[in-house]
């Protein structure tokens, strides 16, 4: 599912007063962290994960794996915190039209 730039800028409106649900400890991108991600986009298709990355590289090779795992799309990344969206079989939110 790609999603156009209406939709994502939907989703950020959506993703504004959200919280991050997962922190990523010290230990980086676990099985553990990815689990949590899976459980969290199900139950509420739209998340902010709060990645613990000094380098910007390191960075965007967790977000590339978070993203590579769980087959979500990404809608933004602002400084540490990614916001994600998978739709669930419940479709929670109705996305705009592309």
């Amino acid at each position: 599912m790609n999603l156009s730039t209406k939709q994502k800028q939907f989703l950020k409106g959506l993703a504004h007063d959200l919280k991050p649900v997962v922190l990523m400890g010290a230990n980086g991108l676990t099985e553990a962290v990815i689990a949590e991600i899976e459980i969290a986009l199900n139950y509420h298709e739209l998340i902010k994960i709060k990645v613990a990355a000094e380098e910007r590289e390191t960075k965007h090779l967790i977000v590339d794996a978070i993203i590579r795992e769980t087959e979500a799309e990404k809608v933004q990344v602002i400084g540490k915190t990614l916001v994600l969206y998978r739709q669930s079989e419940d479709k929670k939110i109705e996305l705009p039209r592309k």
